[in-house]
């Protein structure tokens, strides 16, 4: 074995203990070309500033670096980032994406790997197909990027939707597993359904048998919505083929997030646009700095009073 293959090997396994033990929350950095605009006119960036697409993913990026570059975000806290794979593709000042996460922020980077939602059908959103999957695996692993991340939605208590959207998220983990990285399983339950207690009982029932399937010495992580009861999840929680489980706020604002995930033991909290709600572009650094702190800590704190 190399020098540079065991430098490898030690900054995996201490990834692993990282996301498997350490207290903090995850950041989800991953906004993709349909949700980007939405991101960018949060962050005070409307769409008329850019004239193209590529114009546009400079924009997400130079939003993305500020967050990652802020002294507020370290892995003190954030223990974990989901990137989009543009942003993997990028660097910050002169280095990749991925390694200035770990090298200077202690941040273990993740990647975005689904492509989308196929149209609903019985009351859920399948991914689409992931085409060229395995060569973009491989790629963030030359990368050193350490798990991955795929979005499926359910928008009914319908079974079979559900058994469905299960199904594929654990079949596409299973190939990421085997190009050595940690697949998160994010099956989003809409927070606005009525049926979404119902619908949280049957993905949860699916879940665990899907877990029940995994050799003894694979695991996997867990993304899911708040649940509509406290603890709902604390036996995904404590499973020993999961790793770890994260909450996404899913629309709530972040002190709503925050509330509920601090009434669920042992889950942290992996949110996208409360994350970055009270960002603005037009904030000086110190400002910036200040107001994204304050967010850190908070999405921290519930992390741990979890």
């Amino acid at each position: 074995m190399t020098s540079t293959d065991m430098t490898k090997t030690a900054d995996k396994t201490e990834m692993a203990r990282q996301m498997s033990q350490k207290a903090g929350f995850i950041a989800a950095l991953d906004q993709s070309g349909g949700s980007t605009p939405k991101a960018l006119r949060q962050y005070g960036i409307e769409e008329g500033a850019w004239s193209s697409e590529e114009e546009m993913y400079g924009l997400i990026h130079d939003m993305r670096a500020r967050i990652i570059k802020s002294p507020a975000f370290s892995g003190e806290k954030v223990i974990g980032a989901i990137l989009f794979e543009r942003t993997m593709d990028g660097a910050i000042d002169g280095i990749a994406t991925a390694e200035y996460l770990w090298t200077k922020r202690s941040v273990v980077p993740f990647l975005k790997v689904d492509k989308g939602l196929e149209a609903a059908k019985d009351g859920v959103q399948l991914m689409k197909p992931i085409t060229g999957l395995d060569a973009l695996l491989e790629r963030a692993v030359a990368k050193g990027v350490f798990g991955t991340k795929m979005r499926s939605v359910i928008d009914a208590a319908n079974p079979a939707g559900i058994a469905a959207v299960v199904a594929q998220q654990f079949e596409v983990g299973q190939q990421i597993l085997s190009h050595g990285l940690m697949p998160i399983i994010e099956p989003e339950v809409t927070i606005s359904i009525a049926d979404k207690a119902e619908a949280e009982e049957i993905l949860h029932a699916e879940i665990l048998k899907h877990l029940g399937a995994l050799p003894a010495n694979q695991q996997v992580m867990l993304k899911l919505t708040l649940p509509t009861k406290a603890n709902f999840y604390k036996p995904l929680v404590d499973h020993p083929r999961v790793m770890r489980v994260v909450a996404l706020s899913g629309g709530y604002s972040r002190e709503d997030a925050c509330q509920k995930l601090a009434a669920n033991t042992g889950i942290i909290a992996s949110f996208s646009r409360a994350l970055t709600e009270g960002l603005s572009a037009r904030q000086a650094d110190a400002d910036f700095d200040k107001a994204l702190g304050h967010t850190v800590d908070a999405i921290c704190e519930a992390s741990k009073a979890g």
